[in-house]
């Protein structure tokens, strides 16, 4: 097994897994050493096969010989099922875990990491991923003890019947060494890249599927299949090299095998002259070697599932070995008051070369509404993401009810906010569950009617065809209306003392505008709301207007007051006031 000393790193450390199957591996173990100990009897009964039965004519031993056989198989294809059957239960499950470790890991990582990893690319290390780090670490085991024991059981049998005719065979050994070393480093190459290319492939057709609509009435389905093709193409390159590469290995294990084959028939003719070797030894020589090739050939081509396992294990750790998010609060917090205040606030993304929120100052109080305005891009969602620390400030601090977010646990600081965003992503599963969701599982039907009741959604759920209890699917409700309908009614239910909305109603009619604006108002008494708006018609009775302009706060107070200032905030109202005809 030809691996460099990194990959003998993450082998090694892939070995670590299968710690829970130890159990079911040794029953593994046991079946795979009945098999070569089987193979091995075979192989010692066929020179009494010949010698007695042809030579001899040893008619009691011609009856007892094929029972025998049909013996050493049965046993051989019982221990074969066990084998099977326990490394199938050790390879599954170390797959399982491991997809169930990632996802896990996924949901604890820093909202950065979001950014900069697309979501097809995690599920390629959930799914593929997983699954050939379970082929490297317990599948291309077993190929290669299996293979192996068989090597050494005819090798046995070779030496058994003729040591020096075996020695002479066996000056090959370096030779096919040579050959595995080469084609392990080749499929290292050409493996870890096709990996690459499927991940990219996975996320062309994402990005054009999810995006069908743009794509079709912007004509761009020529330039998105262009792009798919070549990645495509890429992809079979690559992956004929692998198979090339494989095929070349085979073929010259084979070639290898017959100049063995060609060795053994000369020096065992020599033998055979010089009387120390019968002809059911030379058979027993021959069966043996023709036994050994197609198992180093297995040997060989479990070059590439391993490699492919190291290299999906390779990606795999690095996600596991990244740092969760700082979760370091110590101070306890059951209810906050919902007092947030933002001082002298700095953000940059990393490889960003301007910050994307500058000096952001502010007091958010309990029982107001704080509107969060700007042009696209000015840092409105970058600043509310802040506050359930999906990001951390590169400078100054955010307090709550007056002191810094760090020091609450994440779990708690979490379980005072209720937020929103423009794409509701509900989840598989009925409407009840859509709204109990997470922390409030426990919530009793008669709770999830009161809130359906109170977010103004109970006569919209009235009219699915099992109401609450109706699923929704996995991409969730049909509809912005019915996807605000769900969201407003989990606030209501969370009940709790800060109100996040990112452009929630920016994607609803005027009409389902109108009922979320009258279910908001059951929300906001008594509880701190920040809204992020881009009809600025929505926010002209907050108490407070932020105004945010590349990053920075240019202009902060009510709607009256900006307007009279006649600064970036009213020349945003006149803007929407010319486009709307008002």
């Amino acid at each position: 097994m030809s691996l460099p000393p990194s990959a003998w790193a993450i082998y090694r450390r892939l070995l670590g897994l299968v710690g829970p199957y130890r159990g079911v591996l040794l029953l593994a173990l046991l079946g795979l050493l009945v098999e070569g100990a089987a193979a091995g009897a075979f192989g010692m009964l066929t020179k009494p096969m010949v010698d007695e039965t042809f030579v001899a004519r040893n008619r009691e031993f011609g009856i007892l010989l094929p029972l025998a056989i049909v013996g050493i198989f049965v046993v051989r294809g019982m221990a074969g099922y066990l084998t099977d059957l326990y490394m199938a239960k050790a390879a599954r499950g170390v797959a399982r875990d491991m997809r169930v470790r990632a996802m896990d890991k996924y949901l604890r990582l820093p909202g950065l990491r979001f950014d900069g990893e697309p979501v097809p690319s995690m599920l390629v290390r959930l799914g593929s991923d997983s699954d050939q780090v379970a082929q490297a670490v317990v599948d291309s085991g077993k190929v290669m003890l299996q293979q192996s024991l068989q090597v050494v059981a005819m090798l046995a049998v070779m030496l058994y019947a003729s040591w020096r005719v075996t020695l002479a065979v066996l000056l090959l050994g370096p030779l096919i060494a040579w050959m595995m070393d080469k084609v392990g480093r080749r499929y290292r190459r050409y493996g870890h890249k096709v990996q690459e290319t499927s991940a990219q492939m996975m996320l062309a057709a994402d990005q054009a599927l999810s995006n069908q609509q743009d794509v079709k009435v912007y004509g761009a389905r020529e330039m998105e299949m262009a792009r798919y093709s070549r990645l495509a193409d890429d992809n079979l390159r690559l992956s004929l090299k692998v198979e090339a590469t494989r095929s070349i290995s085979s073929a010259v294990v084979q070639l290898t095998g017959a100049v063995g084959l060609a060795l053994l028939l000369f020096f065992a003719g020599h033998e055979a002259l010089a009387g120390r070797l019968t002809a059911g030894g030379f058979v027993q020589l021959m069966i043996s070697m023709l036994a050994i090739i197609p198992a180093l050939k297995q040997l060989t081509n479990v070059q590439g599932m391993l490699q492919r396992g190291v290299a999906s294990a390779e990606r795999l750790f690095h996600v596991l070995d990244a740092e969760d998010e700082t979760d370091t609060g110590t101070r306890p917090l059951q209810r906050a008051r919902g007092l947030i205040e933002f001082r002298d606030v700095t953000l940059q993304y990393p490889g960003q070369p301007h910050s994307a929120l500058q000096g952001i100052s502010f007091v958010a109080r309990p029982g107001t509404v704080t509107a969060i305005v700007g042009r696209s891009g000015s840092g409105k969602s970058s600043l509310v993401k802040l506050i359930p620390r999906f990001y951390e400030p590169g400078g100054g601090q955010i307090l709550l009810d007056g002191h810094p977010l760090s020091e609450y646990r994440l779990a708690d600081l979490r379980r005072q906010l209720a937020m929103v965003g423009q794409q509701v992503m509900l989840f598989d599963g009925s409407v009840a569950e859509n709204v109990a969701y997470g922390e409030l599982q426990q919530a009793s039907p008669g709770d999830v009617e009161r809130v359906l009741r109170g977010a103004n959604a109970l006569e919209f759920v009235a009219q699915m065809s099992e109401g609450a209890d109706t699923h929704i699917g996995v991409k969730g409700a049909s509809s912005p209306a019915a996807s605000a309908s769900v969201w407003r009614s989990r606030a209501l239910l969370k009940d709790a003392p800060i109100l996040i909305l990112d452009e929630a109603t920016a994607a609803l009619d005027n009409a389902s505008e109108r009922l979320v604006q009258e279910a908001l108002a059951h929300l906001i008494p008594d509880r701190t709301t920040l809204v992020i708006a881009h009809r600025l018609s929505t926010v002209e009775h907050a108490d407070q207007i932020l105004v945010l302009d590349e990053g920075r706060l240019v202009e902060q107070g009510t709607h009256a007051e900006l307007l009279a200032r006649g600064g970036v905030y009213a020349h945003l109202h006149a803007m929407q006031f010319r486009e709307t005809g008002a």
